[in-house]
C-alpha cells in the first residue's frame, strides 16, 4: 500500500469513522483533560490526524488557534460540517499531514498527535518534521495504539486486510519498545539534528 491507497481508505472510511460513538468514553475524556493541563490559552496548536474534528472541536476554544490537519479530504468536509455548526474562533480544518504542513502554518507552540503515530510510513521523518515545526519550549502530545500488545490475530490478520485495501499502513508498537528502535532518542535526536539543550 502507499499514502495514496491510505488516503482513499480512509476516504471512503470516513462516514462510517464519524457514525461510531468513541470507544472508550472515559479514556478520551481523560485523554482531554490531561491535554488541557499540558496547554496554555495563548498556545498556537497543530493537531495531526484530526479525522472529522470531535477533539479539535472539544479543545479549540482554550487556545489562541487551532490548526487540524489529516491525510482525508473526506474526514475534513465532515470536521468542517461539524464546525459550521458549532464554530469556534480560531479553529481550521486543512486537509494535510506532517510532512504536507507549510513551515509557515507554524510554528507551534503545541502538536497533538492521536492515534496517529502508528499510521505513518517514516516515523522518524515525522517526528523530525514535527520538531521543526515547534517553537524552541513547544510540546508534542501523543496517544498511540501499542497494537504489540493487541490480539495476537490482529497482528496476523493486518497485513492480509492491508494487501486488499481493508486496511490502512499500521506500525506495530508495544509498551516498551514504542518505536521499534532500541535507543530511540538518541537516534532521533542525531537524525534529526537536535542537541541535548533544546
Amino acid at each position: 500500500m502507499t499514502i495514496e491507497s491510505d488516503t482513499r481508505f480512509w476516504d471512503r472510511a470516513a462516514r462510517k469513522y464519524a457514525a461510531r460513538p468513541i470507544a472508550a468514553p472515559a479514556e478520551y475524556e481523560r485523554t482531554l483533560d490531561r491535554t488541557r493541563a499540558l496547554l496554555k490559552s495563548s498556545d498556537r496548536v497543530l493537531e495531526l490526524g484530526c479525522g472529522t474534528g470531535t477533539t479539535a472541536l472539544r479543545l479549540a476554544g482554550d487556545v489562541e488557534s487551532y490548526l487540524a490537519t489529516d491525510i482525508s479530504a473526506e474526514m475534513i468536509a465532515i470536521a468542517n460540517e461539524k464546525h459550521a455548526t458549532t464554530p469556534i474562533r480560531g479553529l481550521t480544518f486543512r486537509v494535510a499531514t506532517a510532512d504536507t504542513t507549510a513551515v509557515d502554518a507554524g510554528p507551534f507552540d503545541a502538536i497533538l498527535g492521536f492515534n496517529y503515530l502508528h499510521l505513518v510510513r517514516d516515523l522518524h521523518g515525522t517526528l523530525c518534521r514535527i520538531h521543526a515545526l515547534l517553537v524552541a519550549d513547544g510540546v508534542f502530545i501523543s496517544k498511540t495504539p501499542c497494537v504489540g500488545e493487541m490480539n495476537p490475530l490482529v497482528r496476523l490478520v493486518l497485513p492480509a486486510m492491508r494487501a486488499i485495501g481493508l486496511a490502512p499502513h499500521a506500525s506495530v508498537f508495544t509498551s516498551e519498545r514504542p518505536y521499534d528502535y532500541p535507543h530511540f532518542e538518541s537516534e532521533f535526536r542525531a537524525r534529526c539534528d537536535i542537541s541535548e539543550s533544546r
